[in-house]
């Protein structure tokens, strides 16, 4: 049995950013991790993967960028900056332990690993992320079907599929980001779209979109969805006529009511505009050599599925009361009916992008153990 006061799940940006804060605040911890390296998703996501935010918005708490770093990071960079924050900051996880049970008992939080370990802590913070689940749905025909079948998790490059028919299964930012690569490298990619696509420029006017969207916030909501919709119709323009429809919200009313990022276009738009990219409807069900859409057969050598992730923290937090919100992610940093229990890097409301929150949260929680640790006198 391990005892620690403060027990960090998770090595990934969010568990970096706690635990580098306290390193600086000189608080103790432990942190695991269940695969073997920091950052493990960033050193393996795909080769044409940016960061969509500004690297001076962007940075872990007290260290920000190089300055030779161009204003959005690759993620090799983001692979190679969270390495050396760790190593910076001293933050040694424990390699290899995956939580399996977390759950209070009297004054203290008990949490068990996969192989093993047991440890007891005064306060957890989970750090695991989105992305620790991938999700793929199931449709008819799928077992039958012939061709190469991915998750976008496995997604590497497009020059794996040179010359291949292609098809991307959503158009959230991976799947316009992995169709867009595939155009690039010579794929004949599709993708198929579920309903309306809200899509931003990364630069609308040359000013960054997380940039704007963290100004429009502090508007009235009437005001600040209605300059997003003006600004989207005049660098965007009405792309129902590319198979994209007209999405209902704003996309700043999607982020804040949703928790839905909006398309920020790095290149595929002019490609679908061009008929490099190809938009289907909604796949109804695999062939053996494709799927069949709007009852029409359409045949691929390859599908990849860029359906999201779940962050399935209910695999293992044992007691889930006024942590979820209706997307099945936490609701906020802290959980009042269960004190001592943290969460940082699950805020998909708030503008300025997830590295951007996730630095913010990791501040308010070691603020907040800091006290505890140093009492203000009245």
């Amino acid at each position: 049995m391990h005892y620690t006061e403060n027990l960090i799940i998770g090595a990934g940006p969010g568990g970096l950013a706690v635990a580098g804060c306290f390193t600086r605040d000189h608080l103790s911890y432990m942190m695991i991790e269940r695969t073997q390296q920091v950052a493990h998703s960033w050193h393996h996501h795909y080769d044409r993967l940016h960061l969509h935010t500004v690297k001076e918005l962007s940075y872990l708490p007290y260290k920000p960028y190089p300055s030779d770093f161009p204003k959005y990071i690759s993620r090799h960079q983001f692979a190679e900056y969270c390495d050396a924050y760790a190593r910076e900051f001293q933050i040694k996880p424990h390699f290899g332990q995956e939580a399996s049970s977390i759950r209070r008992e009297g004054d203290h939080w008990q949490v068990d690993t996969t192989d093993g370990n047991h440890y007891r802590a005064d306060r957890v913070i989970i750090a695991t992320g989105f992305n620790r689940k991938p999700y793929s749905p199931r449709w008819s025909g799928m077992d039958d079907y012939q061709g190469t079948l991915i998750h976008s998790r496995d997604y590497q490059s497009g020059a794996d599929f040179k010359g291949k028919k292609v098809l991307v299964v959503g158009m959230g930012n991976t799947g316009a980001e992995i169709a867009a690569d595939l155009a690039e490298q010579g794929a004949m990619p599709s993708i198929s779209v579920r309903g309306p696509v809200n899509v931003v420029l990364r630069d609308p006017f040359g000013r960054p979109v997380q940039k704007t969207a963290i100004m429009l916030a502090k508007l009235p909501n009437w005001l600040g969805d209605g300059i997003g919709r003006l600004t989207t119709a005049i660098t965007v323009g009405n792309l129902e006529k590319y198979g994209l429809g007209k999405p209902k919200m704003a996309p700043s009313e999607q982020l804040r009511v949703l928790g839905q990022t909006p398309v920020i276009d790095v290149g595929t738009l002019p490609l679908i505009k061009q008929g490099k990219i190809k938009v289907l409807p909604e796949i109804q069900a695999f062939t053996t050599k494709g799927v069949r859409c709007n009852n029409e057969v359409y045949g691929f050598d390859a599908v990849i599925l860029a359906t999201g992730y779940r962050a399935a923290i209910d695999d293992f937090l044992e007691d889930t009361s006024g942590v979820f919100d209706e997307r099945g992610v936490p609701r906020s940093w802290k959980v009042p009916q269960q004190p001592g229990l943290y969460f940082v890097g699950y805020d998909c409301y708030t503008p300025g992008g997830l590295l951007y929150v996730i630095r913010r949260d990791a501040m308010k929680v070691a603020a907040e153990i800091g006290k505890l640790h140093h009492p203000v006198s009245s």
